[in-house]
């Protein structure tokens, strides 16, 4: 008997600093990716920070809290529902980690300047005295192969970098 291949949900990895838009991107190109691929969900890594009572900011903790996003996605796409995950997550191990053991993985960077994250979106925790901040105190690693690259300026509203993202994901998939 020949085993049947299950179809496979598709995995929209979104990640890039906080404050880079993310999570608004991921929520502007639901309603696109659900017409165009089915049955879609969108998480970010601060929803699951509070699902799962993660309360630790070390290198470390980011780096397990990560793996387990990574996990968690497969398990939702191993059962042919597609994942929009906005997630700073900025480690290479976990991008490796997608792409070796997830089927549909199709990795997003948002790249925007630190600088200008901080004039524009006035993060709480970029302004004070805060440790183990990404980008700030602790390095990031940044994307090095990113499927998709979108550049956020903060000259350009977000609608119209979800245009261009949904733009670039039709010419890949």
């Amino acid at each position: 008997m020949v085993k049947k291949h299950k179809a496979k949900g598709k995995l929209f990895w979104i990640t890039g600093l906080s404050g880079s838009g993310k999570t608004s991107i991921a929520e502007n190109i639901k309603y696109e990716i659900s017409r165009n691929y089915g049955p879609t969900v969108t998480i970010s890594g601060d929803d699951l920070r509070k699902l799962f009572n993660y309360k630790k900011f070390s290198k470390n903790a980011r780096l397990n809290y990560a793996l387990s996003y990574s996990n968690f996605c497969k398990y939702i796409t191993d059962q042919n529902i597609n994942v929009i995950i906005s997630t700073v997550s900025l480690f290479h191990k976990v991008r490796k980690w997608n792409r070796s053991n997830i089927q549909n993985y199709l990795e997003i960077y948002i790249k925007a300047d630190i600088a200008k994250i901080i004039k524009k979106k006035k993060k709480f925790f970029y302004k004070g005295n805060y440790k183990n901040v990404i980008g700030k105190n602790m390095r990031a690693e940044f994307p090095k192969k990113p499927d998709i690259i979108i550049v956020n300026n903060f000259k350009k509203p977000l609608s119209a970098l979800s245009k261009e993202l949904m733009r670039k994901i039709k010419i890949k998939r």
